[in-house]
């Protein structure tokens, strides 16, 4: 029996374990990325486990979060980021360079290789022909050092393509249908194999969109083929050495296959709060718009910039919408720069902003009170855009520059009448890696910068006996990290754990942290109660180290999402399930709560019972022994001081 690609690819860097759906194994990890937002905590990290140099053959520091750099904090942030990079043998991406997805992609991204990142959109890598992985910081340190990555082998779920895209549906509307199909929950322990003749249609970038928005679906990653595309493609970086062509033999098997037939897709939108959310544009055609954004890791390539620039030539923004536009990369603002692309651009009305992650993260352009925002970006959970009461939407370019020009949401197959640009895109781009700076070749000589912002990490205490608490919230289904741990202005602060840990859960519940931090200081465990895919979105491992430090001993979720049950086990937090799903409704916020012989549940079968008043409610907690191990030594920095990870 044949392999299929994932299989082909994880099946070369198992290191630990078998290869057996739903066991556990450990894969050797060839590259790793991290960003400003996750990245301080995670070199943090790796200094306090021991390391002395990575040991991957390839580790990038980027900075792309945190531009702005509203005060001190951020700055020195990055001065961290430069030192330690040098220090360690860590290439260092500068702010402005870009966002790091985009530049992983264009400068370092090779097919057949792994990558872990500390961000959840380290999938796009996966355009290219890689098993790229979102994670949590600390599991990104450990890699960093040698260790190796371990996940649960996966299903495969192949998604055939046929047909061919046509005018003005773009890969945007490719995935937003998968996002319709699967929807955002379900999916953990699953990979999208993207395959059949329509990927022939798709360049690289377009992959990339597809399988970067995938971490929306909750699967481990989504990969394509390495083909022509793609040599093409790397060609055109001056990279073609690193080429190989990939593909899964003609006899592999699945767990599930869809079709999609490009001949037939519509434009299609995510609408407000959740990227699963999924209608196609005519459904909500109509409905008028105060901004439009174009950039992020999502769709802000060359061919997306090209394409936004001759839709705009000659034509002006409507007078109420807010128009901006960023670029993925530094090259690609270049390069739109030196074709004219950039003047056509401006001339629409259009705000051109920074290389960088920006409103996609909340941490600028907010919309207006009660404000539509076209986005064509990967998330619009509830508040991320840094306005609570803002509605935003998510589209491809396309439909995302029409909305633009007639201030409202259209089909832009009606708005442009069909007529569609010829795209050039070049065969050579500009390559210009002055600001990706490299490691020292004498780092003995390197000292550290470490601003007043930073800290040690916090360490957690081993898992006790008994856990006597209280429910201090409740929240319900589709709890995103955004939820747990905001974004935008709040960043800043991702250095200094009892600082940002101010702010765990302030959309939904602004007391939690005090009266958290009020139980731990009194000797009364936190539990957390959640509903249905707790944890989706960011791999932000701060979703789980602010509570920790808070003294949240355990989350008991319907279900889970897979990097942030990683984080939970990482930082010591027990992840717990309901045997029975109606027993959610029997725990209510304030509720006071035992849970007894956890120790030894956890040794043993995973089995509690956790007692509240007169209800006694059945918890499973199903860990690996090596997470067993990590659970009760208080999470994996402790489990490795001890020899125990």
């Amino acid at each position: 029996m044949g392999k299929n690609l994932v299989q082909k690819i994880l099946d070369a860097h198992i290191i630990k374990g078998d290869a057996i759906i739903g066991q556990e194994i450990g894969i050797k990890i060839d590259q790793t990325l991290t960003q400003d937002a996750t990245g301080t905590m995670a070199y943090l990290q790796f200094e306090s486990l021991g390391f002395k140099k990575v040991q991957t053959e390839v580790s990038v520091s980027y900075v792309d979060h945190n531009t702005i750099q509203e005060g001190f904090e951020n700055a020195d942030d990055h001065k961290y980021l430069e030192t330690v990079a040098a220090k360690y043998g860590i290439k260092f991406s500068k702010p402005g360079n870009g966002i790091c997805h985009q530049v992983h992609l264009e400068r370092f991204g090779a097919p057949g290789k792994t990558l872990l990142g500390s961000d959840s959109h380290t999938p796009t890598g996966g355009g290219i022909g890689m098993i790229a992985i979102g994670a949590g910081g600390l599991d990104v340190a450990v890699a960093m050092g040698g260790g190796p990555f371990y996940l649960t082998y996966p299903k495969v779920i192949k998604v055939e393509l046929t047909g061919r895209l046509q005018p003005f549906v773009s890969a945007k509307d490719v995935i937003l249908k998968v996002l319709d199909i699967l929807t955002t929950k379900g999916n953990v322990g699953a990979v999208v194999e993207y395959s059949g003749p329509g990927i022939a249609g798709l360049s690289v970038p377009e992959r990339s969109t597809i399988t970067n928005m995938g971490a929306e679906l909750g699967v481990t990653t989504s990969i394509f083929p390495s083909d022509e595309i793609t040599r093409q493609f790397l060609a055109a970086q001056d990279r073609e050495s690193v080429y190989v062509p990939l593909a899964a033999d003609s006899d592999a098997t699945y767990d599930k296959t869809i079709t999609i037939n490009l001949d037939e897709l519509d434009p299609m939108i995510a609408c407000p709060h959740s990227p699963g959310n999924v209608k196609s544009v005519k459904e909500v055609a109509g409905i008028a718009v105060d901004q439009v954004l174009i950039g992020s890791c999502t769709n802000a390539s060359l061919r997306d910039l090209t394409l936004v620039a001759a839709l705009l030539k000659g034509k002006k923004a409507s007078p109420q919408v807010s128009l901006g536009v960023a670029s993925g990369s530094r090259q690609v603002m270049e390069m739109v720069g030196r074709d004219g692309s950039l003047a056509d651009i401006i001339a629409s009305g259009a705000r051109i902003l920074e290389s960088a992650c920006g409103f996609c993260i909340g941490n600028s352009l907010a919309p207006r009170t009660d404000g539509v925002s076209v986005r064509t970006s990967n998330r619009n959970f509830y508040g991320r855009s840094g306005t609570p009461s803002a509605n935003v939407y998510l589209t491809s370019p396309e439909t995302a520059v029409a909305a633009a020009l007639a201030g409202k949401i259209v089909d832009p197959r009606e708005f442009f009448k069909g007529a569609f640009p010829e795209l050039s895109i070049p065969k050579r781009f500009t390559i210009d890696d002055t600001m990706i700076l490299e490691p020292s070749k004498t780092p003995e000589s390197i000292t550290i910068f470490r601003g007043p912002n930073i800290g040690d990490p916090p360490s957690n205490e081993a898992c006790p006996d008994s856990i006597k608490g209280v429910v201090t919230i409740k929240v319900g289904d589709k709890i995103t990290t955004d939820h747990i741990m905001p974004a935008g202005s709040r960043l800043k602060y991702r250095s200094n754990i009892p600082k940002y840990a101010e702010f765990v859960f302030e959309r939904e519940e602004p007391t939690f942290a005090s009266r958290a931090a009020e139980n731990r200081k009194n000797g009364i465990h936190n539990v957390i109660v959640a509903g249905e895919s707790y944890g989706q979105g960011s791999s932000r491992e701060h979703a789980a180290i602010c509570p920790m430090f808070l003294g949240v001993k355990m989350v008991i979720a319907r279900t889970m999402e897979r990097i942030h049950r990683a984080n939970l086990i990482n930082f010591g937090i027990i992840p717990a399930d309901f045997v029975n799903a109606a027993d959610y409704d029997k725990l209510q916020a304030g509720a006071a709560v035992q849970i007894a012989n956890v120790r030894n549940a956890i040794t043993g079968n995973g089995e509690l019972t956790l007692v509240s008043g007169k209800v006694s409610i059945p918890l499973k907690v199903s860990l690996t022994e090596r997470e067993k191990e990590m659970i009760l030594a208080g999470g994996l920095i402790n489990a490795t001081k001890l020899g125990k990870a």
